[in-house]
């Protein structure tokens, strides 16, 4: 039987799994997709911390369904989503290489030159579902760094370990690391 982790997000309660990371550590999944009434709520609370932007921009998969409902609620605005593979319909492509907790490998993300004009001065405000070490996050800035857009702010629905702490990131709550046995690690 699968361990899970109770909490409440955004006014919704929800059992997130424990998902073994390493012989030491473990982590609880959290997946807002086939979850809209979650995704709305979180997009909403988001919103209200969010600072002025101009588009929002995620990374694919996860943070799409957050991306996307965060545009539809503040009057479907265009957002952007770096791709983890170059598509047919990209003509030119920029891409960064990220290494993310729930990865065991290298990735790329990557974005048409199309969205980067597009983004080119503009306020870009980066969004995830969750962070923990900061690599996707660090990955999107990147990107928009090299889009010619401003970084205006960072916000994911979860924080993960030592991305608690950083007073650069906006997010709705906290999320344990666990150990070994699935017992939550003290925060620092």
């Amino acid at each position: 039987m699968t361990p899970f982790y109770h909490m409440t997000i955004a006014g919704l309660e929800r059992d997130l799994p424990i998902c073994k990371l390493n012989d030491k550590l473990q982590i609880a999944g959290f997946v807002i997709f086939g979850d809209p009434e979650l995704t709305t709520a979180c997009a909403k609370e988001l919103l209200k911390k969010a600072p002025a932007y101009d588009y929002i921009m995620t990374a694919e998969a996860k943070g799409i369904p957050l991306a996307h409902e965060m545009a539809r609620l503040a009057g479907n605005q265009k957002y952007f989503v770096a791709r983890k593979a170059p598509k047919l319909y990209m003509k030119t492509v920029m891409d960064v290489a990220v290494r993310s907790i729930t990865t065991a490998r290298e990735q790329h993300l990557y974005l048409d030159q199309a969205d980067a004009d597009l983004m080119a001065g503009k306020k870009i405000l980066v969004v995830d579902d969750v962070i923990s070490t900061g690599e996707s996050i660090r990955a999107l800035e990147v990107l928009v760094e090299k889009a010619g857009g401003i970084v205006c702010g960072r916000m994911a629905i979860l924080a993960e370990g030592d991305a608690q702490k950083r007073e650069d990131m906006q997010y709705l709550e906290k999320l344990p690391l666990f150990d070994a046995e699935g017992n939550p690690l003290p925060e620092d």
